[in-house]
Order: C-alpha cells, then structure tokens, then sequence
C-alpha cells in the first residue's frame, strides 16, 4: 500500500511503524474470508482491510478521529484472525492498538459511552472491586430488559446479563506464596494471577498450580502483581496499560532475580497475549525495554509449558472434549497444537468444531460494549460446538468460558483443570452438571 506521511509525521516512532504496517498490505482481502465482524455485517469498512483504509487516512492527514471510524474500530474484535490469513505479515495488532490510542486521544465519545468505558477501568482489573460489583448485579438484574429498551444502556443489560448468579470466596491460591514442587524439583515458574479470572473461577489457578507442584514444578505467586493491562490496552488507554505493565515487569524481574524462572505462566491467553507483548510496547522505554523484553520471552501458555514436560500417555476417560481455541491462543500467540495433544494424551477424545478460527464474541470487554454481534457470534459458535456433541467443552481463556456458559448447557472449563484431573487432581465440580444423554 502507498503511503504518503510527511518527514515530520514520521519522526514519530509510533506514526512511523504505523506506516511501515500500512505498506506491508497488498489489498488481496485474504482477511474478509475469516474475519467476524466482516462475515457477520457484511460491510468491508468492518474488515480488516477497510479499517486499514480508515486509520491510514486518519493518520495521513493527522486528523481527529470521527464517528465514523470509531465506529468500525469499535466493532474490531481484535481477534486476530486476519494475522493469520494474511499472506503479507501485517502486523494488524499494533496497527489497530495505535489506532485505538489516537481515537482515546482525540474523540470525545457520548457520555454514557464514556461512563460505561470509565466504569469498566475502574472496576474489571481490580478483583476486590469486581467481587463487589458482581455481587451488586444480582441487583440490577431484573432491570436488565428495561435497559436493553434504551440503546446507551445496552452495555448495561449486557453487564448483567453476563453476571453469575453467585460469586466464589477468594482463593488462598490468588495469594502471594511460593508452592513447592511435590515430587523431585525439575522447574521454577511464577504463574499470573490475574484480575477477573480469580474472581469468575478461582480452580482454574489452582487447577494449575496443584498439577505443576505434582509435576515437580515449584509455583511462585509473586507479590506486587496486578491485572496484566490487556482491558485499558485494548480501550488505548496507553499510560494506564504501560503502568501496569512496568508494575508487572519489575515483580517478575524481582522473582528472576531471586531464584530464577524457567517461565511465566499464564491461563488466560487473553492476557498471555498481553504479557508476550509488553517487550513491544516499553521497547521505547529505556528504563525497562530490555527487562519487558526478557519477561515476555519467558510468558508461556499453561498448554505451552506443560508440552515442555513430556506428561504421560493417562487413561481413557471415556469423554468427548469439544476443544475452543481461544482467538488471544490461536491467533495472537500461535499455540494450536499442544492443548490438543495434551488433552488427547490425558485421555480424551478431541473434538475441532467447524469454524473454530471464528470468534466467540467475548473479546475482552466486548460482550459488553458490542452486545448485538456478541451474541450473533455467540450463537454461531455455540452452534458449532453442539454440532460435535461432546461431554463437555475445554478452552484456555475465562472470557470465551463465560461467553460460551452462558449460551449452553454442555459444562464448559478450562483446559488445565481436565488435564489436572487426568494427573492425580479433582474431577471438575463442572462436570457433574452434565446434561442428560
């Protein structure tokens, strides 16, 4: 793609990578084909393609940005689908993540709009405050279809729609403390807390914990850690998400420090996806570009470390696992295989759905703030998943778990909690709400 950025634009080095983005693309439209929101609306200003031409005239011109282009960026998924069609290498992620930076720096968006957006920021990365609000929505929930009545209060029927009736007692596991391996030590890692998984399904950290201590894996929960950044990331709240990160960076450095890591592990790829991106996104700091660098080359997938581990072959459980790949897995960090593999040597029958390089619709906050084609994707890709009829249904991000419950009956959990199980661990207390054959 041509580009025509004055010298002065491009002494920007966020202008200037955007540029060197925009003229990797060749127009092929690849990114139609897989992307959600185009196969959805049917509009090419909601393709990857069309929100190329959109930012790249924006930022070309350095002007504001207008109603029209937060439109189409709003509806953006993030997905990623489209990095993974495209034959050229666009780098879409961190074009769109600049785009969305300029949007929050120069639209003023309606009020409510702006309200729900401030409220989401304040609340979601903080569990204590999330913990409360949940338990508030139990509330408002009768109010729900009134909301849905007025289209500024969308998001806030989507809210607390997406509520689970009843909110989990904090977790000892969420609090700091170092969990030494069980068996002859072979690895030290530190693992993510997190900030609404801990609160939405706290067994999924200690799902992992327990089966890497069991493995001979000593497990630090470092103190200090907070919500990766990834909610006030994808909103362009840059400061706000770079805060978190360096908070984060110096916590893992300070473990690195005191003991060594062989990884950082994470179990919600939404924020792997993140954390693997924080070398990039304080490469122009130079107080800590070298040591983001160095904790997002250590981020790992639990799936991804696991097949590190060499497990062995478990018995057949007898059970049909329908796998989700979560888009932040499969297409922000490239990981397909070894939670399948994983699952399959643990002793369960894998199921693939059919469009499983579609979107759910969760995306973070997405649900929330896009609430109409959240629940189009929601239904196609419930569809999908019943369509293989299994026992139940596994996936590595608590976004796309609570978005895929809430359409269907099959238990869903995350991946590690069945892999947990097939080593020595619990049954999933999910399992037990299986349907009826």
């Amino acid at each position: 793609m041509q580009t025509n950025f004055t010298a002065e634009q491009l002494a920007d080095p966020h202008v200037a990578e955007a540029e060197s983005i925009l003229r990797k693309c060749v127009h092929c439209g690849f990114c139609t084909a897989t992307c959600p929101t185009y196969v959805t609306l049917g509009n090419e200003l909601d393709s990857p393609r069309g929100r190329i031409y959109l930012i790249k005239d924006m930022l070309e011109n350095g002007r504001p940005a207008d109603e029209q282009i937060v439109t189409h960026i709003d509806r953006c998924l993030s997905c990623l689908a489209c990095t993974t069609t495209c034959p050229s290498g666009v780098d879409y992620m961190h074009l769109v993540d600049h785009a969305r930076t300029h949007i929050e720096k120069t639209y003023r968006r309606p009020l409510m709009n702006r309200l729900t957006r401030n409220m989401l920021a304040m609340v979601l990365p903080y569990p204590g405050r999330f913990r409360l609000a949940l338990k508030l929505a139990a509330l408002g929930r009768p109010f729900a279809g009134l909301f849905d009545q007025v289209k500024s209060l969308k998001p806030m029927a989507a809210m607390l729609r997406l509520a689970p009736s009843s909110v989990a007692p904090p977790s000892d596991f969420a609090k700091p403390a170092t969990h030494a391996a069980a068996a002859t030590r072979r690895g030290r890692v530190a693992i993510l807390t997190g900030c609404a998984q801990p609160v939405l399904d706290p067994g999924i950290n200690e799902a992992a914990i327990s089966l890497l201590t069991r493995l001979g894996v000593e497990v630090v929960v470092p103190q200090g850690e907070g919500c990766c950044g990834a909610l006030v990331h994808h909103m362009g709240r840059e400061e706000q998400a770079l805060d978190s990160a360096r908070r984060n960076v110096d916590v893992w450095t300070r473990a690195i420090e005191d003991g060594g890591l062989d990884a950082i592990i994470v179990t919600t790829s939404g924020c792997g996806t993140t954390i693997k991106d924080y070398g990039h996104m304080l490469r122009l700091d130079p107080a800590y570009a070298e040591k983001a660098a160095r904790v997002s080359a250590l981020a790992k997938d639990v799936t991804e470390y696991l097949s590190t581990l060499d497990l062995p072959l478990a018995e057949t459980k007898g059970l049909t696992v329908a796998y989700h790949s979560a888009c932040s897995l499969q297409h922000g960090q490239k990981v397909t295989v070894a939670p399948k593999l994983l699952l399959k040597s643990a002793g369960f029958t894998v199921k693939d759905p059919p469009e499983g390089h579609l979107c759910c619709g969760s995306a973070g906050t997405y649900n929330i703030m896009q609430p109409e084609i959240s629940a189009r994707l929601k239904a196609r890709k419930v569809r999908n998943i019943e369509s293989t009829k299994p026992d139940v249904i596994a996936a590595g991000n608590i976004g796309c778990m609570t978005q895929i419950g809430s359409a269907t009956g099959i238990p869903v959990v995350h991946t590690v909690e069945l892999l947990n199980w097939a080593y020595g661990g619990p049954r999933p207390k999910a399992l037990d709400r299986r349907p009826a054959a």
